[in-house]
């Protein structure tokens, strides 16, 4: 089942997408998801980012070869840090690159989004707190990232976590191909099934000390092959079973 967020008009709504129009619900994807009888087709909407959430937490140095590839190792317990809901955009929106920074990166990573109030689960049980899953851009100016200390403006800055285009929530997250591309040309190609923590153990292990809400986002990690993005880019990020969820890249001021 495809779950969008969408604009139709005036009016923002949810709904499930199915092929090429939109059951739209009456309720949200977590209160009172019931169908209201109204359809739109999907050529009329304008798809949204399909969660606001309270905190994105995003997993650094999950793929090995990633870490390697910044000359960094793989931690031993996952390492966390967080990207606000003001970094959230939707497909289509464009990303806004800060000036004066001399790279900028799209990350591709596979996002998990939280279906239901999650604290201090096991891992046998994480997954079933998952409404479904969806591509997200970690947008990362690398500058700041060694700058700064932390990386707080490096990945939080305003329309730096694209989400979209919808969350898929009938699809198994072992095994999937994670993709991103800058002007059709492939930078990264990795399976989720590289992951050195999954799914399962990143939810239990965050909800260990902070409480997940509904519609709460994990950003799982980014494979190999990270390259830069510049204004006037289009930038795809593909994940098997999910779809492609594509942006175009603009200057902060303009």
């Amino acid at each position: 089942m495809r779950l969008v967020r969408f604009r139709f008009g005036d009016e923002i709504a949810t709904g499930v997408l199915e092929d090429g129009v939109i059951r739209q619900l009456r309720g949200t994807f977590f209160e009172d998801p019931v169908p209201s009888g109204s359809e739109v087709a999907l050529e009329h909407a304008r798809l949204l980012a399909p969660v606001i959430p309270s905190k994105v937490v995003a997993i650094a140095r999950n793929y090995p070869e990633h870490a390697a590839e910044m000359g960094n190792v793989v931690p031993d317990v996952p390492m966390l840090f967080f990207k606000p809901a003001t970094s959230v955009i939707g497909p289509g929106d464009p990303i806004p690159i800060p000036e004066g920074p001399s790279r900028v990166d799209p990350e591709a990573e596979l996002a998990v989004v939280i279906g239901r109030l999650c604290r201090r689960v096991s891992e046998e049980d994480a997954l079933k707190y998952v409404l479904g899953y969806t591509c997200a851009n970690d947008v990362t100016v690398r500058d700041w990232q060694k700058s700064d200390g932390q990386w707080a403006r490096a990945k939080g800055s305003d329309g730096f976590c694209p989400l979209g285009p919808w969350i898929e929530t009938e699809v198994d997250p072992s095994d999937l191909e994670v993709r991103s591309r800058v002007n059709g040309e492939v930078l990264q190609s990795g399976r989720t099934s590289s992951l050195v923590f999954p799914p399962a153990r990143l939810i239990a292990h965050i909800a260990a000390s902070i409480t997940l809400l509904p519609g709460d986002v994990v950003l799982t990690g980014t494979p190999p092959g990270v390259g830069p993005m510049r204004p006037g880019d289009r930038v795809e990020i593909e994940i098997e079973g999910i779809g492609v969820l594509a942006n175009t890249v603009a200057s902060a001021g303009g």
